[in-house]
């Protein structure tokens, strides 16, 4: 089952995601949707199940306010919820959307719609920005070692993903991130 917009904002209200994540997840859901339209037009790929995605996009950080359990992390928390609440298809997406998914091939983007998820997530933070911006965003933050290890690992994968997706499509990195924040893609209607 997929959530209708009324229960995407009964979620968000229910789990505390503050405006700006809120922000973020709707620009996500805005990249996601604009990629598997593009790939429609220029890809001879099976279709991308467009409410599905978004749904996902918009539901991707439910848990960064919500209690966790006991050993839960990003997104574990929010999958949990997600499944208890019937949407456990909306969950198996979310589940692959983390920076380090793409390193653990038992949660690693395997479908179009995970590939499209995780990449959208990796090329927003409050605004649309290429792959390489956001991980040169996360080295500029203080993180522990390990962290710092696992994005130079995934960086490459994230960025091979970007480039698989763009050639798909038929526009560079650099331009739609301009065209993305020139259509302002957070207003887009994506909770219908």
């Amino acid at each position: 089952m997929i959530p209708t917009g009324q229960q995407i904002e009964e979620l968000w209200n229910t789990y505390g995601l503050p405006e700006r994540k809120r922000h973020h997840c709707k620009l996500v859901a805005g990249v996601a949707v604009f990629f598997a339209g593009r790939l429609a037009k220029t890809s001879d790929t099976p279709p991308v199940n467009v409410p599905l995605l978004a749904a996902a996009a918009l539901l991707h950080d439910l848990d960064k306010m919500a209690p966790k359990r006991e050993g839960e992390h990003h997104p574990d928390t929010g999958v949990r919820i997600l499944r208890e609440q019937g949407f456990s298809a909306v969950a198996d997406l979310v589940r692959t959307h983390p920076v380090h998914a793409i390193l653990d091939q038992s949660i690693a983007p395997k479908t179009r719609e995970q590939e499209l998820l995780y990449l959208a997530d990796k090329m927003v933070k409050d605004t649309v920005i290429t792959v390489d911006k956001r991980f040169a965003l996360w080295q500029e933050e203080t993180l522990p070692e390990d962290a710092q290890r696992m994005l130079a690992s995934a960086y490459p994968l994230a960025k091979a993903l970007e480039r698989k997706v763009c050639e798909a499509i038929g526009i560079a990195p650099e331009d739609l991130v301009r065209l993305a924040n020139a259509m302002e893609t957070s207003t887009m209607d994506v909770l219908r």
